[in-house]
């Protein structure tokens, strides 16, 4: 098998999450610092204009969107388990909101004024208005909450969590760390970094200790490597073969051309020869110039798949 890169950046909260399942698994890894904002010219020669942050490349297989590279983390290493029976289900179900609901209310939280000194007071003015514009584009016309609005639903969320350890478990759904955890984790690991607004965390203890758990599965010390080196990768390598029956719900067949773009936010498609549609995943295929011929894989939830026009 080929080595596991994570194109990443430091402060990434989704990027945190798989940096964390990384460390729980054991699984070594190399590491690309990609840019915060846009343009990404490198990553965009594997993924092909996906614009989210992290990607996760095996080879000439590029796995867009943590929900599918946590499950390729999965069938990489099987042991310990993101999804321990008898609760794969609710930890799915629970990392769905986690990733949505969850995230979309601690960032209006986060980024009002204290918060946002505490997040981006690194940058200089000119590189604040830079990001700020990124993620203006990145968001375009999707609804957003009004920080009144988080400031309001937040303190419930983190009782809700907090409840969900009172019987003494270390974990959210039991005696064994889930997808569920990761996903919780990494919107509260953000909150966290805004220490000016991380006060509301002292409600919950309960809460607070179990972060602490989570905090314990160490990232270790990737191989640092650079863009370059990740496409000369993807160019040694062939993708791995399409697997499984082909469900199609769409009424494109395989070897179609399509374009799969999110549903939610960051509307750029993918466009590529579509070789695999199984029951969680699309995937199409690809070539660049500098990459290569490559596999692009994301999520059926959350994605739309369509005919390329």
């Amino acid at each position: 098998m080929s080595d596991i890169i994570l194109h990443h950046y430091p402060t990434s909260p989704f990027a945190e999450k798989v940096r964390r399942v990384l460390a729980y698994k054991k699984l070594p890894w190399k590491s690309v610092t990609i840019p915060a904002v846009m343009p990404k010219p490198d990553l965009t020669a594997l993924t092909g204009g996906y614009r989210r942050t992290p990607v996760l490349q095996v080879g000439a297989d590029i796995y867009c969107d943590t929900a599918i590279i946590c499950d390729v983390l999965e069938r990489i290493a099987p042991e310990p388990s993101l999804y321990p029976a008898p609760v794969a289900g609710q930890a799915r179900l629970l990392a769905q909101w986690a990733d949505s609901t969850l995230f979309w209310t601690v960032i209006p939280y986060v980024f009002q004024p204290a918060g946002a000194q505490d997040i981006l007071g690194h940058l200089k003015p000119e590189e604040m208005q830079v990001f700020g514009a990124d993620r203006a584009a990145m968001r375009g016309n999707a609804p957003r909450m009004h920080p009144s609005d988080a400031a309001a639903a937040l303190p419930q969320y983190l009782r809700w969590l907090d409840d969900m350890l009172a019987g003494g478990s270390p974990f959210l759904l039991g005696a064994h760390a889930s997808i569920a955890d990761f996903s919780v984790y990494h919107c509260l690991w953000f909150l966290a970094r805004a220490k000016a607004l991380a006060v509301i965390l002292d409600q919950t203890p309960r809460l607070l200790a179990w972060m602490r758990t989570m905090a314990a599965f160490e990232h270790g010390a990737p191989e640092v490597i650079g863009a370059e080196d990740a496409l000369a990768v993807a160019r040694s390598s062939t993708p791995a073969p399409a697997s499984g029956p082909f469900v199609d719900s769409h009424g494109i067949a395989a070897g179609a051309q399509v374009t799969v773009t999110p549903a939610d936010y960051a509307l750029d498609p993918v466009a590529g020869e579509l070789v695999m549609a199984s029951e969680r995943e699309y995937a199409i295929r690809r070539s660049d110039d500098r990459a290569g011929a490559v596999v692009v894989h994301f999520p059926r939830i959350g994605y739309q798949l369509r005919a390329a026009v």
